[in-house]
């Protein structure tokens, strides 16, 4: 049986329909295989970990792991686009990282051509021409500034499902039937939770829905209408929710806050914008018109404004039977869709930044129009002649664009057309600049080409750091990132590039984007750190082994292997002191001193190895406690607490108490030292989680005035403790030490307890007279 056989009918003959495109299939075989090749030349975006982590993150929600959502706005992000790309990385049992984005820009990419077949199958809807909707197909794919944003798992992705939407609701304008309106709902509610500028469709759907409704002749129609837009709404409102997993647990107020951060993102970022200083909290009207005017070819943008007229002309003559011709409505929702997001920038200035690049979604409706505009000239000019001409016109105009996108790789992303000059050497810097950090990578590239010694020190930054990620593993071990005063090289934005020796210039047209210059310190101090560090036990082991400097006065982080950490990866470090009066006003309430700092703060990493040194106060320190609250590669929470003693002292007290009796036998044995000043806690096996939860101990005295004030009316002391601040974890037991009062004690109980619960086990221990 052949494999068309063994299809169902429906789909074997949906299947064979699109056989008939052949020409589209081709192009699109070949934007794949094109797509393929350059995939590998292109860094990594600074969203880039953060969405993944999104994915991460609603996955372990929706199996019940509500710990690893973010807290702020990422949260609400793409999660019905993200999730599968994870699970698609699972599946493939993908752990380097650079495979792991590789694979995501691939399905990206893939995803992006889907989205220009259904451009192509949309335009043959419409205009049942080959040749215009190989335009459609060409021209939605073939923008320099967005065909190569498959570094973005968000924008690309949204401009995709755009069209797709668009698609499905011709096809429910042709078909008017509940089916029809259900799969438009579904299409709509995937948009929509991908980004929330899909409520622009949804809204020209019911805008479009309820003209039918007043205009209707019969009630039947009326009644029609009514349904199907409810069926609709209802649809796409139940797939945005159930694809967003943070929206179940408090649907109402999560709803709410879901629509004010998104409407209003809270990032303030500073972009340079016709040579004025902006804040992308509050852009100027034109922010946004301006940057699709000067980034699109001139030819695409004359037939998009003639597409619209036609359409709008069109619809003003035919006014209310303008509701009837499902391709003229098509068309008018189009112009709706391209035009109220630029309405809406300059009456409520939300927050964008990049350029246009949150609003490639514009391209969709804008490519239609332009299609729409070129079918409108060939019936205007009904001579042989003039409808070649136009014809070689947008071969040319598509030429010209393939020549731009080859001369500009692979900094397609800063394409500019004649509306700006181009030529003037640094004349764009000084007048549009984003924060898009693309291009480093081609920098770092560069760097390793130029310098094949064994090993290159290079200042960090989250460029770098980021871009390391997707680097062959041979050279990521090469790339050493470190703070500046350690780095022998820096790769910096030209604007911002230190005066020095530059290796190498990153140019778009005549300006300059990224120079790497040589610096001056030498050497990798980090390396012996780590070989000191590791010639003795660490104090603690967790996703990063820590170890005590006493004669820097330092802790050291070490995990290996390990690669570039990146944004997200910030530590927290609590000291608690010997005394308590070392420490200042504000820390002293809390019993302890706080820090938080990121990776490069005081690290580096190299040949796999992740290498932190921090330095200690310099008072006496009695424990510590740090960790991370979660990294981002999604790992979770991992913390670590030691008493700052080394481990040493810990084994030879289990050595000493494991083959006497035990004074106390319960969930730990308990033993009571020789002069009764302490008592020491032991259980074998044991593992991290048997001593997370605290230790109590009330001691009651010989005599009740032995006891301090606040705990006579209750008649014992309290004596609790964090098992780790006085304990550790190793080879399978744990051993604690808590010292006990300097008075005469009677009797005390011990055990452990939870907070708001209870205890958990205790014993009681009679002392003798």
């Amino acid at each position: 049986m052949s494999v068309l056989g063994s299809l169902s009918p429906s789909l074997r003959g949906a299947v064979v329909a699109l056989l008939r495109h052949r020409f589209a299939l081709v192009a699109l075989a070949a934007f794949m295989m094109a797509g393929t090749v350059i995939l590998h030349d292109y860094g990594i975006s600074i969203d880039g970990p953060n969405q993944r982590y999104v994915g991460i993150a609603n996955i372990a929600y929706a199996l019940g792991d509500v710990g690893l959502l973010p807290d702020y706005h990422n949260k609400f992000y793409g999660a019905s686009y993200e999730a599968p790309l994870v699970l698609v990385e699972r599946a493939l049992r993908l752990e380097d990282s650079r495979d792991i984005y590789l694979a995501r820009r691939l399905m990206t990419h893939l995803f992006f051509l889907i989205g220009g077949l259904f451009a192509y199958l949309l335009a043959f809807r419409l205009f049942a021409s080959r040749p215009l909707s190989m335009f459609a197909l060409l021209l939605f794919l073939l923008h320099p500034r967005i065909y190569t944003a498959f570094i973005y798992s968000i924008d690309l992705p949204f401009l995709t499902m755009f069209m797709i939407t668009l698609f499905f609701m011709h096809r429910t304008f042709n078909r008017d039937t509940l089916q029809s309106f259900v799969l438009l709902g579904v299409s709509a509610g995937v948009l929509t939770n991908i980004r929330i500028m899909g409520v622009v469709l949804l809204a020209g759907v019911l805008g479009m829905q309820a003209l039918r409704f007043f205009f209707a002749s019969m009630s039947s129609e009326r009644k029609r209408a009514l349904l199907n837009s409810g069926v609709f709404a209802l649809t796409a409102s139940l797939v945005a929710y159930a694809l967003l997993p943070y929206l179940w647990a408090d649907p109402a107020p999560r709803i709410v806050e879901y629509w004010t951060t998104l409407s209003q993102h809270p990032q303030d970022l500073r972009e340079l914008f016709r040579g004025q200083e902006i804040s992308t909290q509050d852009p100027p009207a034109n922010y946004i018109p301006t940057w699709f005017a000067i980034t699109t070819h001139p030819f695409a943008l004359l037939l998009g404004w003639i597409g619209m007229f036609a359409l709008l002309h069109r619809g003003a003559t035919l006014r209310a039977e303008a509701l009837h011709d499902s391709k003229l409505r098509l068309g008018l929702i189009l112009v709706w869709a391209f035009a109220l997001p630029f309405l809406a920038i300059a009456l409520l200035s939300p927050t964008v930044y990049g350029g246009w690049r949150q609003m490639f979604f514009l391209w969709a409706p804008f490519s239609l129009l332009a299609t729409f505009g070129v079918q409108w000239l060939l019936q205007s000019l009904p001579q042989a002649h003039f409808r070649a001409s136009v014809y070689g016109a947008l071969g040319a105009g598509l030429v010209t664009t393939i020549v731009a996108m080859a001369l500009l790789h692979p900094f397609q992303n800063y394409h500019f057309n004649f509306f700006v000059d181009r030529v003037a050497s640094e004349d764009i810097n000084m007048q549009y600049r984003t924060n898009s950090s693309r291009g480093i990578y081609t920098a770092i590239k560069q760097l390793l080409d130029l310098q094949p010694s064994s090993q290159i020190i290079v200042k960090h930054s989250i460029g770098v750091g980021m871009n390391r990620l997707v680097l062959p593993e041979l050279e990521r071990n090469r790339l050493i990132t470190a703070h500046r005063t350690l780095a022998k090289f820096s790769i910096d934005r030209a604007w911002n590039a230190p005066n020095g020796n530059a290796l190498y210039t990153a140019k778009a047209y005549n300006n300059a984007l990224w120079i790497v210059t040589r610096r001056n310190p030498d050497g990798n101090p980090y390396a012996a750190t780590y070989e000191e560090a590791i010639s003795q036990e660490p104090f603690a082991r967790s996703e990063y082994d820590i170890y005590i400097n006493r004669d820097g006065y330092s802790l050291v982080y070490v995990k290996e292997p390990c690669v570039s950490p990146v944004l997200r990866d910030r530590f927290f470090l609590l000291i608690f002191p010997e005394n308590a009066d070392d420490l200042s006003e504000t820390e002293r309430s809390l019993g302890r001193a706080n820090r938080s700092f990121a990776f490069y703060d005081y690290g580096s990493a190299f040949d796999s190895k992740c290498v932190v040194e921090v330095p200690l106060p310099d008072y006496d320190v009695s424990a510590i406690r740090t960790g991370q609250l979660r990294t981002a590669e999604g790992d979770p929470r991992w913390e670590a607490a030691f008493p700052y003693q080394p481990p040493a002292v810990y084994r030879a007290a289990y050595a000493s108490a494991a083959d006497a009796e035990p004074d106390i036998r319960a969930a730990f044995n308990v033993y009571l030292s020789e002069d009764k000043r302490s008592l020491a806690y032991l259980r074998e096996p044991c593992v991290s989680s048997d001593v997370e939860r605290p230790f109590f101990i009330h001691v009651i005295p010989e005599r009740e005035s032995d006891l301090p004030d606040e705990r006579k009316v209750h008649g014992f002391d309290n004596w609790g403790f964090d098992f780790l601040l006085h304990g550790i974890v190793f080879d399978g037991k744990c051993v604690a030490e808590a010292p006990l009062p300097d008075y005469p004690i009677e009797r005390l109980r011990t055990g452990q307890f939870t907070r708001g619960e209870g205890e958990i086990w205790d014993a009681t221990l009679t002392f003798a007279q």
